[in-house]
Parts: structure tokens; sequence; C-alpha cells
């Protein structure tokens, strides 16, 4: 099963890649440690910069109680957004 996973910019300018294609995540929580995995030298980059991102799964976002079980299709999109503040 094929996902896609779309970073925020900040993470991409880590890894090198805005998407990444990720196989075998039958949950956001299997997509979330997938991708962290792509992080192996950056984690605590990683970690201080999901920090204040929000989920998405096909554009909905994702009740942060229900994360990690909800679960994914083949060819689901999970999005990371970054927390945007103002007014």
């Amino acid at each position: 099963m094929s996902i896609t996973v779309e970073l925020t910019y900040d993470l991409a300018k880590l890894l090198g890649t805005r998407h990444l294609e990720l196989e075998g995540a039958a949950t956001v929580g299997d997509a979330l440690r997938l991708t962290r995995a792509h992080f192996a030298e950056q984690q605590a980059d990683f970690d201080r910069l999901t920090r204040v991102t929000a989920l998405a799964v096909n554009g909905v976002l994702i009740n942060h109680r229900n994360l990690w079980a909800t679960p994914l299709a083949p060819g689901d999109r999970v999005s990371f957004l970054k927390a945007a503040a103002g007014g």
C-alpha cells in the first residue's frame, strides 16, 4: 500500500524533497514513524519542526486525539501543515 507524504517547506529543506512515497503505512501513526525514519540524521530538527505542524489526510485536518489510529488507504495523501497565527 503506497501513500504520499507532503512535507512543509522547512522539513523539505532538511530532507531535500517535498514529497515522500511510503509503503506499509496502514495508519497515520505508521506514516509518522516511517517519515521520521527518513530524518535519521536530523531527528532533533524533525521533532522541533513537527511540534508546530498539523496533519491532514486528503486535505482534511486530523483530530489530535485520534491522530495515531486514523486509517489510511492506498493513494492517500498525508500533509504536514505549518501552524500560522495572525489576524
